[in-house]
C-alpha cells in the first residue's frame, strides 16, 4: 500500500493543532473543488487526498494512530493488542517484557518476512455518481451496483457537487481474508431545474410581460417547494430582484432548514404592438411631453 503522507497533503506540520488543520482543509477544499476545476482529473484526484487526509488527521484517535503506525494506521488496534499479548508472554514465559525486537515484530505482523502477517484490508475504491439537483434537494435512498453489488445508500438533502460520500467495506475485498476496501462516492449534480444553485440559495429569472410591470399585478411561479403567488408592485423595474425567504435549497445535516430564493425580474418588451396599442401609447406618450 503506497504511504500517503498526511500531513504533507494538507501542507501542514506535524504539530498543527486542530484549528490549523481545519484551515488548511478548508483553504485546499475549495481551490480543488471540481466545480472550480471542472474536467480536471489531476484536480478531482488532489481533492479526494484532501478529504481523505482530512478525515483521519480531523479526528485525534485516527491522528494518533498516523502518528504511531504511518500507513499502517488502520491497523493500529490490532498491533497495540499483539504488542500487549507479546508483552505478557514475556512476562509469563521468560524475557524483559520490554519492546526490544517490536520493531522486527511490527514488520511481521504488516505483511514482513517474519512468521506471522497480517490480514490486509482491501483497496479503497473511488466512483462518480450522477444526481439529479431536484433528489438532492430531499434525503431519500437509491440503489447503486458496485463490484456486482446492489448497495442501498442514503443521500442527505443538501448534497453538494463534489461532496464525497464513505461507505465503509464496499470497496476492493481483500486478497488474504482480512476487511474490504472503502469506497469513496463523488457526486456530481446535474441542474435539472431552472433554478441556478449558489450555496445554499437558489436564484430563478422570471419573465415579466411590460403591462403587470407598469400596473402591477399578481404573479404565480414554480418553487422547490411548490407553487406561490407573487405580488409585483406598479411600476418595477428591470433587473428589480426580490427575496423569498427559506424558499431556497436544503442546508445540509439541518432538517428543515433552507435558504432563500432571489427572484431577478426580465420584462419583456413586446416583440410587435397592434394598432390599438401604437394609438394607447402614443396618446400617453404626447400626455407625457
Amino acid at each position: 500500500m503506497e504511504y500517503i503522507d498526511y500531513y504533507k497533503v494538507l501542507g501542514i506540520q506535524k504539530n498543527a493543532t486542530a484549528d490549523d488543520i481545519k484551515k488548511a482543509y478548508r483553504k485546499l477544499a475549495k481551490q480543488y473543488h471540481p466545480d472550480a476545476n471542472p474536467n480536471d482529473v489531476s484536480a478531482k484526484k488532489k481533492f479526494q487526498e484532501i478529504n481523505e487526509a482530512n478525515e483521519v488527521l480531523s479526528d485525534p484517535a485516527n491522528r494518533k494512530k498516523f502518528d504511531t503506525y504511518g500507513k499502517d494506521w488502520q491497523h493500529g488496534d490490532a498491533y497495540a493488542q499483539q504488542a500487549r499479548q507479546q508483552r505478557q508472554y514475556a512476562q509469563q514465559f521468560g524475557g524483559s517484557g520490554n519492546d526490544e525486537g517490536f520493531s522486527d515484530f511490527f514488520s511481521s505482523f504488516f505483511g514482513g518476512s517474519g512468521r506471522r502477517a497480517t490480514k490486509q484490508k482491501g483497496q479503497n475504491q473511488n466512483a462518480t455518481f450522477l444526481l439529479n439537483l431536484t433528489d438532492a434537494f430531499k434525503t431519500h435512498q437509491q440503489t447503486i451496483t458496485i463490484n456486482g453489488k446492489n448497495i442501498k445508500i442514503t443521500i442527505p438533502a443538501g448534497t453538494d457537487n463534489g461532496q464525497i460520500l464513505k461507505l465503509k467495506g464496499q470497496g476492493q475485498p481483500s486478497q488474504n481474508g482480512g476487511e474490504s476496501g472503502d469506497l469513496y462516492l463523488t457526486f456530481n449534480i446535474k441542474n435539472d431545474t431552472f433554478f441556478n444553485r449558489i450555496g445554499n440559495d437558489l436564484h430563478l429569472i422570471q419573465e415579466l410581460d411590460l403591462y403587470t410591470a407598469l400596473l402591477g399585478g399578481t404573479i404565480e411561479i414554480t418553487t422547490l417547494h411548490g407553487k406561490v403567488k407573487l405580488k409585483v408592485h406598479p411600476c418595477t423595474q428591470n433587473n428589480a430582484k426580490i427575496r423569498l425567504k427559506g424558499k431556497g435549497f436544503s442546508v445540509p445535516k439541518q432538517e428543515n432548514v433552507f435558504g432563500d430564493l432571489f427572484v431577478t425580474y426580465n420584462i419583456k418588451i413586446p416583440a410587435t404592438l397592434t394598432a390599438k396599442e401604437v394609438e394607447l401609447f402614443t396618446q400617453l406618450q404626447k400626455e407625457k411631453f
